[in-house]
């Protein structure tokens, strides 16, 4: 196995020469920081490169190796799931929680993918009843998610053919008990990339 900085300079190298992240970050910005040993930069500059431009899933997997080996374990887990939505897609919602004291979630969550609740999105048995699906949840620019509050959230379904449907505009149920733990509107929608 390739130590962290190896993967590094691998994944820049699956990168077009002109790509550049929304805030300007160009792949010889990233080289810089390569000759310099910014090994937590350079992870950074890449991630962000690959917000804006597409990569592969070999891509994320490098980087997610490269994350686990400085011990940066959020990063690993981030790159872990945009390798899984290269591959299966996503959904963005805006979620807002139920408040407390209308029966919801009585403590803030971590945002970093690891809750998997159930959500009503639309679908039903062959009897006619409501089905519901899992979907992990990864909350976007916040490590916690409580109570009453709302945030921009990804969905990564257990069974991604199943939210196929959804469409922008879109809203569904998140389902931790009774009652419902809160309610998302589909913001966007994106097929995998494989």
């Amino acid at each position: 196995m390739d130590d962290a900085f190896t993967l590094l300079r691998q994944a820049v190298e699956l990168l077009p020469e002109d790509a550049v992240a929304e805030n300007g970050v160009t792949v010889g910005d990233v080289l810089e920081d390569i000759e310099r040993q910014e090994w937590e930069m350079v992870l950074g500059l890449l991630i962000e490169i690959a917000d804006i431009h597409p990569v592969t899933v070999h891509f994320w997997e490098l980087l997610a190796e490269a994350a686990r080996q400085m011990m940066l374990d959020r990063s690993r887990r981030w790159c872990e799931w945009r390798a899984w939505e290269v591959q299966h897609g996503t959904v963005r919602a805006t979620l807002s929680l139920s408040e407390a004291e209308g029966g919801g979630r009585q403590s803030a969550f971590h945002g970093d993918g690891r809750l998997r609740p159930l959500w009503d999105i639309g679908n039903r048995t062959a009897g006619g009843e409501r089905d519901l699906n899992i979907a992990t949840l990864w909350v976007e620019f916040a490590e916690e998610l409580g109570p009453g509050e709302t945030a921009d959230v990804r969905l990564a379904p257990l069974s991604p053919e199943q939210w196929r449907h959804l469409k922008v505009g879109d809203v569904i149920t998140m389902h931790e008990g009774r009652p419902s733990g809160g309610t998302a509107t589909v913001i966007e929608t994106m097929p995998p990339r494989t």
